[in-house]
C-alpha cells in the first residue's frame, strides 16, 4: 500500500514516514500543503493519507475534499494540532475515517495507522 503524508512541518512529515517501517506500507509519498498533496494524489492513487489541517496555499479540510473528488473511498487520517469537536466533525464529514492530535507518540501513530490500513482494506482501495 502507498501512504501519502500531507504536513508543512518536515520534522512532523519524517515522524510520520519513520513509524511506517517494516508494515503493509511499502511506499511514502510526502507533500508539505494541500496543491502539492492533491497533485501527488493524482498522480500516484495512495490508498492511504495522514493530513494535517492547518497548511499554506489550500489547508487540510479543502484538501481532504478534493482528494475524496478524486478517489471516495480513500482512507483518510487526521493529525493535527487542531483538537476541538467541531474540526473533527467538519474532517469527518469531508471524508475523514481518523482523527489523532499533535503531539502524538511514535505508538500512537502505529496504532492509527494499522487502523487506516484495516479501514482501506474494507474499502476495497
Amino acid at each position: 500500500m502507498k501512504l501519502l503524508v500531507v504536513d508543512d512541518s518536515l520534522v512532523v512529515r519524517n515522524a510520520i514516514a519513520r513509524c511506517v517501517e517494516g508494515g503493509s506500507i511499502d511506499q511514502v509519498l510526502v507533500a508539505a500543503d494541500g496543491i502539492e498533496a492533491t497533485e501527488l494524489f493524482r498522480r500516484h492513487l495512495p490508498e492511504l493519507v495522514t493530513m494535517d489541517l492547518t497548511m499554506p496555499r489550500l489547508d487540510g479540510l479543502a484538501t481532504i475534499s478534493a482528494i475524496r473528488g478524486l478517489q471516495p473511498r480513500a482512507s483518510i487520517l487526521v493529525i493535527s494540532a487542531l483538537n476541538s469537536h467541531r474540526t473533527a466533525i467538519d474532517a469527518l464529514q469531508r471524508g475523514a475515517c481518523g482523527f489523532l492530535t499533535k503531539p502524538f507518540t511514535e505508538s500512537e501513530v502505529r496504532d492509527a495507522l494499522d487502523q487506516l490500513v484495516q479501514h482501506a482494506r474494507t474499502q476495497g482501495t
